[in-house]
């Protein structure tokens, strides 16, 4: 579909046990507000950045309860041919699990990659949502991927996306961290590294958004009940950052310049 980018990270959506306790979390710590998408058979609760949508909020369904999914951030990823793309991620050994068409809004395909780190993939219906340039405060700044293998990883995203490498560092004992971005740009989406064995979680995406202070904001986190998982501190570049976990167990992480 002519117009629509490959390859960009264009909404975020958080899957919760309690929509109402998470929705004045966010908007607190991150300074959100919400507003209800319109047209929509089923009310959808979006998460608004001054005027800008920038993600939604849903109560995570059933049948992932039943399958053991928790509570989770999900990124969607831009592409001009749902169909294509999802025929692509299953020849390259990645997992469908669901695909569909939401009328005014478009196609969305439910994806893990080979190494079982679930994520989106979005034919819009309409313009593409997000922005472009360094991202601003209140929007989601890095996507990191805490890979099986972030060597075969990065095979399969750059194959379904048209990812590039950027620079790398190395962390030592943790391994290499390669950083990512779109073909020509030079400006890294994210990072992905191999997930060592002692973080007790599966292959995941962990999502970061631009605050004012993380300092101040880990210290609110837990004010409001949730955790500081690690952090808050300096990255190489010089930014700051911190990993939390939300009241019903989502995983985020918070940026600061």
């Amino acid at each position: 579909m002519a117009g629509i980018p490959l390859g960009r990270f264009v909404w975020y959506e958080l899957l919760t046990s309690d929509p109402d306790a998470a929705i004045p979390f966010y908007t607190k710590l991150i300074g959100w507000d919400t507003a209800t998408w319109p047209g929509m058979d089923q009310p959808y609760t979006m998460w608004m950045n001054g005027e800008t949508p920038v993600g939604g909020l849903m109560q995570l369904p059933e049948d992932a309860v039943k399958a053991g999914a928790p509570p989770h951030w999900l990124a969607y990823v831009s592409t001009p041919d749902i169909d294509h793309t999802t025929k692509q991620a299953a020849s390259l050994g990645g997992v469908v699990h669901h695909v569909m068409e939401i009328p005014t809004v478009g196609k969305i395909a439910i994806l893990a990659d080979p190494g079982g780190a679930i994520f989106a993939a979005y034919t819009p219906a309409g313009e593409t949502p997000g922005g472009e340039g360094p991202p601003e405060q209140g929007q989601f700044s890095w996507h990191e991927l805490l890979a099986h293998d972030h060597e075969a990883a990065f095979g399969f995203y750059s194959k379904l996306f048209g990812w590039e490498k950027t620079d790398a560092f190395d962390m030592g004992e943790a391994g290499m961290y390669q950083m990512y971005g779109l073909p020509g740009t030079g400006i890294p989406l994210g990072g992905m590294f191999t997930k060592p064995k002692e973080i007790p979680a599966p292959p995941h995406w962990l999502l970061y958004t631009m605050v004012d202070n993380v300092d101040t904001q880990a210290e609110q986190v837990k004010q409001m009940g949730g955790q500081v998982m690690m952090g808050p501190m300096e990255v190489p570049g010089g930014d700051r950052i911190v990993q939390c976990m939300d009241k019903q167990g989502a995983v985020f992480a918070l940026h600061s310049k």
